[in-house]
């Protein structure tokens, strides 16, 4: 395989792959990391996201004791 042919394969992969993110809709930040006002509070974005916690579930039914093989064998 040419270097050409690679480069031609790396730049085709790369496009199809922004494209995709960008048909996606998702959310997508190239500027690094943020401070000051503009930072996003991850723990008060989880909060506001999180549902509430269901209720406890209850226990599961102890499962029967298996049968001896010498009563299955009757």
């Amino acid at each position: 395989m040419s270097n050409r042919a690679i480069i031609i394969m790396v730049l085709v992969l790369i496009s199809a792959t922004a494209y995709l993110l960008i048909k996606g809709d998702g959310d997508i930040d190239m500027g690094g990391e943020k401070h000051g006002a503009e930072a996003a509070h991850m723990e008060d974005a989880k909060k506001a996201a999180a549902p509430a916690a269901p209720a406890a579930a209850p226990a599961a039914p102890a499962a029967a004791p298996a049968a001896p093989a010498a009563d299955a064998k009757k």
